[in-house]
Parts: structure tokens; C-alpha cells; sequence
């Protein structure tokens, strides 16, 4: 085992269990720890990608309320 990991063992149900073979074969990975650790990595990736919108839509929402405060002048000097 490498230096720097900790040993640790899971016990799941057995459909969880099945789900994990049949993803191991579909992957072509090596080990169930290999599909636990890409879900793992899509689920993080999903929460910041998730992060990442929420934190577009709201700067989006910013600016268009301050581009709405100054639509009056939109106009203005163009006669």
C-alpha cells in the first residue's frame, strides 16, 4: 500500500454492489475502487460545475439590474 492512503472498506448492499460490477465491466476498469473513485470525481465535478452557474446567473441578474437603472439614458442626444 502507498505511504500516503489510508486503508478502508465498505460493506453495500448488494445491488449497489451489482451496479459496481457492471460498471467496472462497461469501464473496462481494473478495481472497484477505479469506479468509485471516477464517480466520486464526476460527482465533484458536478458540484462545481453546479457552483459555477449558480455563480454566472447570479452576476448575470446583477447586471442586468444595473443596465435597467440606466436604460433611461439609452436615448438620450440622439435627435
Amino acid at each position: 500500500m502507498k505511504k500516503n492512503t489510508l486503508k478502508s472498506s465498505i460493506t453495500l448492499p448488494p445491488n449497489e454492489l451489482k451496479m459496481i460490477q457492471i460498471l467496472m465491466k462497461k469501464l473496462g476498469a481494473k478495481s472497484k475502487v477505479e469506479v468509485v473513485r471516477r464517480g466520486l470525481q464526476l460527482l465533484q465535478e458536478s458540484l462545481e460545475r453546479r457552483a459555477l452557474k449558480e455563480s454566472f446567473s447570479h452576476a448575470s441578474k446583477i447586471t442586468r439590474d444595473e443596465a435597467l437603472t440606466y436604460d433611461h439614458l439609452s436615448g438620450e442626444g440622439l435627435d
